[in-house]
């Protein structure tokens, strides 16, 4: 049931933009701009108003130069109330076309202006316009600084809510909460942004507010596709969970269809067309994304589209009826798989062909008259993917090209620009012209590498769009490279550069990936800004992985400088993700006798057979994996060769890490003697799901004491986020062990650990202790977890553990992929350990050495005669600086 609902529109920041503005033009009254004051000054008077008739009617451009020359007029005579005046028209008008420094400029002008006069009602309703424009761009954190401050308490002095209540000005009141709680919303805090937004709709003659009932309906949308990832999350770990995390889903879109439906009898009772057309728009788009899950009578989509064409009809020319026009055009059949459609061709669009082009027609002959170059662009590029997908590519050749030249022009476009040289990428390579789609390509990621910050954690809602509109970018120029690299035109030197580009796209996929997971762009500040050949040892390669629809790539970079890609092609991705699973399952069910290596012999010859012999000739003695997708749910360790009978574990060295730039490769020093251990033992209940006790916990206490013994233990009810906080802020500990169960989920809300008195402790919440102790956070070396459980098949839980040491802002990471509640691990921890501190080993040999004496328990009195099965030690990977 979760396929469709998860996806949503890439346009749906439109409705965001709309929405807001929505809310400041009601509550304000000021969605025209303002006319003058008096008419001392004739001519200036005149062009004034010249500049008010042309933005009536969309024409932002034909507005500015008389407002410009007007203003040059009112500065000569010091008329401060008109100059002021004439800079808010601007800021409006430069708004409108998508200028955001120029309208923070005229802002900041007319603010001041106020300030002066001690005005300071205007002041706190410019501070909500200037948080809009923070807002829509994407500044969310200081949107929501202007608007209130960081105490979602009690407001600070002068922002923008504060100053609303102490003037008891309501409408500024009003346009400061509703503004909140977009800015809430667009960081992924629904909660609070539906708190404001209640707030707002509850309060005197607000209730039929159709601007807040939209904002509150994309809200509940929000979270309703949230709530639905959440029970996916649950399903993956057996939760008692889901079925409640899916009603709630439900409850919430159906709220949001409430309210939309509610907004639009609002506007047409108010003859509010735009806001009429928005409403009926979004509700169509919602009852998309809810299909599956019969809340929406499918006949009154169509009553829908069909009133949303006659307000089309009926509206004069302008930038929202062009994007509405856009968005009409690519609505899909019922029944088609409903994505993002700039990467995707449906079977069939919901309206007939012919008016589908006209749609688009209209929309590029409006934006075109409107001088409007983004709208220009997208009604463009998305007129040439239609021609794309009917393969129609020399129509489609030359719209994209067009909408590259519009998005070009407008440096706020580069979100759009990204997208047509993708398309102009796909287009050539349909044709086979692949080193002119390559040129394509590059560009696409060069421009998404500057903006990729921005649009990977500023929007939460982009973030469910990933998979649609920015992962498939790098892993088709990454396919584009690897397979130029290996076609027989190609001399060695032309080889190696393809094959090193595709390394570097491989690695920055891997860090939009966990930005995109976490959200949090602070994690990804480059630690190492040297080749991948400069940082790899003598001993040392680095395998790197990249899952294509038909095919994996596996791409072997040794410390020659030497690359060399084997496809796994006699495989499809469900075979050996089938593998995988099946794989995994075998070590989960601790069948010691009858435990069979079929599948990890299976997976050894896919991988590491076809390079071995390159590994031999240089002596390798270190892996380290740079895993795709569901190759992260491999514990590598374990693969077995069946030449030589035995695990790769015994072969080499195996560490993983999510990208070379992002570790910080400095051995771990040899004095240390402390380590900070966290330990919940007992049984503990959370989310209605058990998390058993770790009887073992003594004994694996007893052997961290003794490696290092200033170490600390905080103890079931002791480890608590306030004691953790003040020994952090007391003592450095370069070790944090932690014993206790992790859950790796979905998304980072399902991170966490299980802490004392029935608690979670997220893995952002982690960070953000640690990074709060100073420059403490930089001397954590290494973070232990030995009690984690990831969902089997789930990339994205195993994308959120291999992130784990980047986000908790440590070096190196040493977890496992299943619970392990026996001595097992109280064995190979301290055996780890003790190679770590006393045998001068890196952090990869001595978890390889730890490894290898379970392995080898059959030999070794001590130890049970079980322990030799991977289940006990493969669970065991390290992530991060493996020296």
């Amino acid at each position: 049931m979760f396929s469709k609902i998860f996806k949503s529109f890439f346009y749906s920041w439109l409705a965001t933009l709309f929405s807001t503005s929505l809310i400041l033009c009601i509550c304000f009254g000021n969605s025209h701009p303002v006319a003058i004051v008096n008419a001392q000054t004739p001519d200036a008077y005149k062009l004034v108003n010249q500049g008010i008739e042309s933005y009536k009617k969309g024409d932002f451009h034909a507005a500015i130069k008389p407002w410009e020359a007007a203003l040059d007029s009112y500065q000569k005579n010091n008329d401060f109330r008109n100059i002021a005046i004439i800079n808010e028209n601007l800021a409006r008008t430069y708004q409108q076309l998508g200028n955001k420094s120029l309208t923070l400029s005229y802002w900041e002008k007319v603010k001041d202006y106020y300030h002066s006069q001690k005005n300071l009602q205007k002041v706190g309703r410019i501070l909500t316009e200037i948080a809009q424009i923070y807002s829509n761009s994407g500044q969310t954190k200081k949107a929501i600084s202007l608007l209130c401050g960081v105490n979602t308490l009690t407001c600070q002095t002068g922002s923008a809510l504060q100053i609303a209540q102490e003037q008891q000005d309501k409408s500024g009141e009003i346009a400061a909460l509703g503004s909140l709680g977009e800015a809430h919303r667009l960081q992924g805090n629904y909660d609070l942004s539906i708190k404001y937004l209640e707030t707002v709709s509850n309060s005197q003659n607000q209730t039929d507010n159709f601007a807040i009932l939209n904002s509150l309906a994309n809200a509940y949308a929000s979270r309703a596709q949230l709530w639905n990832l959440r029970a996916k999350s649950a399903q993956n770990h057996n939760s008692s969970k889901e079925n409640e995390f899916v009603q709630r889903s439900k409850d919430d879109y159906i709220t949001a269809i409430n309210s939309l439906q509610k907004s639009i009898g609002v506007a047409a009772k108010e003859n509010n067309q735009i806001a009429e057309l928005r409403s009926h728009i979004n509700l169509i788009k919602l009852a998309y994304r809810t299909i599956d899950i019969n809340i929406f009578n499918p006949k009154q989509i169509e009553t829908n589209i069909q009133q949303a064409l006659a307000l089309i009809e009926q509206l004069p020319d302008s930038i929202n009826k062009v994007y509405a026009e856009i968005e009409l055009a690519n609505l899909p059949s019922i029944n088609d798989e409903f994505t993002a459609s700039i990467n995707q061709c449906y079977q069939q669009t919901r309206l007939p062909e012919v008016q589908v082009k006209q749609l688009f027609n209209q929309a590029i002959k409006t934006a075109q008259k409107l001088q409007d170059a983004r709208s220009t662009s997208y009604a463009l590029g998305e007129l040439g993917h239609l021609y794309e997908c009917q393969k129609a590519y020399k129509s489609a050749w030359e719209l994209t090209n067009q909408a590259i030249w519009f998005a070009d022009q407008n440096l706020q476009a580069k979100d759009s620009l990204y997208l047509w040289e993708w398309q102009a990428g796909r287009i050539l390579a349909a044709q086979k012209q692949f080193n002119q789609a390559l040129s394509f390509y590059e560009r696409a990621y060069k421009t998404l590498e500057e903006l990729r910050s921005d649009i990977l954690t500023t929007n939460r809602d982009f973030q469910f769009d990933f998979r649609d509109v920015v992962e498939p970018v790098y892993r088709q120029l990454a396919q584009l490279q690897l397979e130029l690299a290996t076609s027989n035109n190609q001399d060695s030197v032309r080889r190696n550069q393809q094959l090193n580009s595709a390394l570097t796209t491989i690695n920055s996929l891997r860090q939009a990936e966990i930005q995109n997971y976490f959200g949090n762009d602070c994690i990804l500040a480059a630690l190492n800004n040297n080749s991948l050949h400069q940082v790899i040892e003598k001993d040392t390669a680095v395998i790197s992985s990249i899952i294509f629809k038909d095919k994996i790539g596996i791409l072997l970079s040794l410390p020659n400088q030497q690359e060399y890609l084997h496809w796994v092609e006699n495989k499809n991705q469900e075979m050996l993700r089938q593998e995988i699973f099946q794989f995994r399952n075998s070590l989960l069910a601790q069948q010691t006798i009858n435990y069979s290596t079929k599948d990890a012999e299976n997976i050894y010859d896919a991988i590491i057979s076809p390079i071995e012999k390159y590994l031999t000739e240089q002596r390798i003695k270190t892996l380290v994996f740079i895993q795709d997708g569901f190759l992260r749910d491999v514990p590598m360790a374990a693969l077995y060769d069946k030449k030589e009978s035995r695990y790769l574990t015994e072969k080499y060295a195996v560490a993983t890490t999510s990208s070379l730039q992002l570790t910080d490769l400095k051995p771990l020093s040899s004095q240390v003697n402390r380590a900070l251990v966290l330990a919940l033992s007992q049984e503990s209940k959370i989310d209605n799901k058990v998390f058993p006790e770790l009887a073992y916990f003594p004994i694996e206490y007893t052997a961290i004491k003794k490696i290092f013994p200033e170490s600390k233990k905080l103890e079931n009810e002791e480890f608590a986020i306030h004691n953790l906080k003040k020994e952090i802020q007391e003592k450095t500990y370069p070790i944090i062990h932690i014993a206790t169960h992790a859950q790796f989920g979905i998304i980072p809300e399902d991170t966490f650990l299980v802490i004392g008195n029935n608690e979670k402790l997220t893995i952002d919440k982690l960070e953000t202790i640690l990074r709060q102790a100073g420059n403490i956070s930089n001397a954590v070396e290494l973070l232990t977890l030995t009690a984690c459980e990831t969902a089997t098949g789930d990339d994205r839980a195993t994308l959120g553990l291999a992130g784990v040491a980047l986000q908790a802002g440590t070096k190196s990471a040493l977890a496992s992929l299943w619970p392990v509640d026996d001595d097992s691990t109280a064995n190979l921890i301290a055996e780890f350990y003790d190679k770590l501190r006393n045998a001068g080993m890196s952090k990869a040999q001595a978890l390889q050495a730890a490894q290898l004496k379970l392995i080898n328990a059959k030999q070794i009195p001590e130890i049970n005669d079980k322990y030799d099965h991977p289940y006990y030690w493969s669970a065991f990977i390290l992530i991060g600086n493996w020296l």
